[in-house]
C-alpha cells in the first residue's frame, strides 16, 4: 500500500508538469492582447508597450515560460490585470466556499444515492424500484438552477426556513451552515440521481456473482451479504463517479452560485473570462489543475484500500 502511494505521487509530478505547460500554452494562444484588454482598444501605442513590458509578455516565449513555472514553484500566481491584487488572494477568498459546497453536495449524494441504489437493486422490478428510477431520471433531467429556484421559492420565500442569499462567512459557523443548506441540496439532489443509478447498476451485476450466491448458501444474513460481500467490491465505480463529481462541482457549480449569490471558484473564473483578466484566469486554471491531480491521487488511494487488486 505504501509503495503504491509513493509510486502514484511520483507519477503525479510529470502529469502536473504537463498540465501546467498546456495551461501556459493555451493562455498564449487566446485571441486578443492582454494589454489592450486592460487599457482599452483606443489606448496609445506607448501605453500598451509600457504595460506589455510591465507584464512581461514582451519577452520571448521561453523566458515567459520560465518565469511562469518559477512563480508557481514559489507560490506566486501573478497579479490580476484588473484589480492589480495578487491572484491567489482572490482565489483563496472564494475557494473555501467551493470546497464546502462540493463536500456538502457529495455527502448528500452518497447518503441518499447509495441506500436508494441498493434498495432498488434488491427490490428489482418492484413498485419501489420503478418509483426511485423515475424520480432519479427526473433528477437527471432537471437543471440545477431550476431546482435551486424551486427550493428558494418553497423553503425560503414561502416557508422562510432558509435564507435565499448564501453569502454567510466562516466567522459564524452556524449562520454559514444555515446558508449552505439550499445550494447543497440543489447540487446534492442532482448528484443523488447519478449515484442512485450507478449503485443500482453495479449492485445488479455484483448480486449475480458466484461469491455472493456462495455467501447466501452459507446461511449468512441478507444484510451481511449486502454490506460485506456485495457493496464493498461494488463501490469502486461509485468512488470513480464521486471523483468526477468533485472535479466538476468545484469549478462547475456556477449556475447554483449565481442563483444563491454565493461566491465560488467557478463564478470567479467566469468573471475573469468576461473581463479578459488573463492573469487571474491562468491562476484559477493552475489551482484547478492542482485540485484535479490531488483528487485523482485520493481516488486511487481509496481504490487500493477498497480493492487491493488495483495495485496489480
Amino acid at each position: 500500500m505504501f509503495r503504491f502511494i509513493i509510486k502514484r505521487l511520483l507519477l503525479a509530478i510529470p502529469t502536473l508538469f504537463a498540465v501546467l505547460t498546456i495551461i501556459f500554452l493555451l493562455m498564449r494562444v487566446v485571441p486578443g492582447d492582454p494589454a489592450y484588454a486592460v487599457l482599452g482598444d483606443y489606448a496609445s501605442e506607448e501605453a500598451v508597450t509600457a504595460l506589455r513590458e510591465q507584464m512581461g509578455i514582451d519577452k520571448p516565449i521561453w523566458r515567459q515560460y520560465l518565469t511562469y513555472m518559477g512563480g508557481i514553484l514559489r507560490g506566486d500566481l501573478g497579479d490580476s490585470l484588473i484589480t492589480r491584487q495578487p491572484a491567489w488572494d482572490q482565489i483563496r477568498t472564494v475557494l473555501p466556499y467551493s470546497l464546502q459546497l462540493t463536500g456538502a453536495a457529495i455527502l448528500i449524494a452518497l447518503s441518499l444515492g447509495i441506500p436508494f441504489g441498493v434498495i432498488t437493486a434488491v427490490k428489482r422490478n418492484t413498485g419501489i424500484d420503478y418509483v426511485v428510477r423515475i424520480v432519479s431520471l427526473a433528477g437527471l433531467s432537471a437543471p440545477a438552477f431550476y431546482i435551486g429556484l424551486l427550493l428558494m421559492y418553497l423553503l425560503s420565500a414561502k416557508a422562510g426556513w432558509f435564507p435565499a442569499i448564501s453569502t454567510a462567512g466562516f466567522d459564524d459557523i452556524g449562520k454559514n451552515l444555515h446558508a449552505l443548506v439550499l445550494p447543497a441540496i440543489t447540487l446534492g439532489l442532482v448528484e443523488t440521481a447519478y449515484v442512485t443509478r450507478m449503485t443500482r447498476s453495479v449492485m445488479l451485476n455484483v448480486l449475480s456473482d458466484d461469491y455472493v450466491r456462495t455467501a447466501r448458501a452459507k446461511g449468512l444474513r441478507n444484510r451481511t451479504v449486502l454490506m460485506r460481500h456485495a457493496l464493498r467490491p461494488g463501490v469502486v465505480p461509485i468512488v470513480a463517479l464521486v471523483g468526477i463529481f468533485t472535479i466538476g462541482l468545484i469549478g462547475g457549480s456556477v449556475l447554483t452560485e449565481e442563483v444563491f449569490a454565493r461566491p465560488g471558484l467557478g463564478k470567479l473564473m467566469v468573471g475573469a473570462t468576461t473581463r479578459r483578466d488573463y492573469t487571474l484566469l491562468q491562476a484559477i486554471m493552475v489551482v484547478y489543475a492542482l485540485i484535479i491531480v490531488v483528487v485523482n491521487i485520493v481516488v486511487d488511494i481509496i481504490y487500493t484500500w477498497i480493492d487491493p487488486r488495483v495495485q496489480r
